[in-house]
């Protein structure tokens, strides 16, 4: 990749045409996957022995993430209807499993059950660690393709979605109630649907503009 190239990857002046044609980038992606794929049977445990609800949607996040970027990973180098086609798959997912979060929280309300606090707050607390890792890791490829936005997305995402958990998880010891975890469940699950509707935009934009010059 050429330096102008590598210098537009920094987020400063955007680089849309970034299709993920960078030897660094594809040995980052990798170590990405790793970390999220060992995050999830981390979080997904805890989530199950701690009863919240919230730590469970963020280890949802974290396998859509491990999907996501192996998905990145098999289409870099491929053409624009392909990589744009592979961001349309992404979406769609991402709009399912915010739906499912929607559906399981609404479920969660009428089960009696108070999170265990203390789980909640050590777990986000590790995996915010690794996550603003991994966001490190990604930041000067945040702009590119909607394949490479979307994975972007998903670990800024993950961060957001850690701090809200450990926010939710001082407010149950507070307040002795589930309700601080199953509202931040339903917002992590409208952050889904946000970051959905915005990789869906640009690739299907980038379909279309791929099906005009062809």
């Amino acid at each position: 990749m050429s330096a102008s190239c590598q210098s537009s990857t920094c987020g400063c002046g955007g680089n849309p045409s970034f299709d993920g044609m960078d030897k660094r980038y594809v040995r980052i992606l990798w170590l990405v996957i790793a970390i999220n794929a060992a995050m999830f049977a981390v979080e997904m445990a805890a989530g199950q022995l701690a009863r919240s609800q919230a730590l469970q949607a963020d280890a949802l996040d974290f396998l859509g993430d491990t999907l996501t970027y192996g998905i990145s990973l098999a289409v870099i180098g491929r053409s624009l209807e392909v990589r744009s086609g592979a961001a349309l798959l992404k979406g769609f997912s991402l709009t399912l499993m915010g739906l499912w979060v929607f559906g399981s929280t609404a479920y969660h309300v009428l089960i009696v059950g108070l999170p265990r606090a203390e789980i909640m707050g050590g777990i986000a607390f590790l995996a915010l660690a690794v996550n603003l890792a991994s966001v490190l890791l990604l930041l000067r490829y945040k702009d590119g393709d909607a394949n490479v936005r979307s994975v972007w997305l998903c670990s800024r995402n993950d961060a957001i979605g850690n701090v809200a958990v450990m926010i939710a998880a001082a407010a149950v010891w507070g307040s002795n109630s589930a309700w601080p975890d199953l509202l931040v469940a339903a917002i992590m699950a409208g952050v889904f649907l946000t970051s959905a509707t915005q990789i869906l935009r640009q690739a299907w934009d980038e379909r279309r503009g791929a099906a005009a010059r062809a």
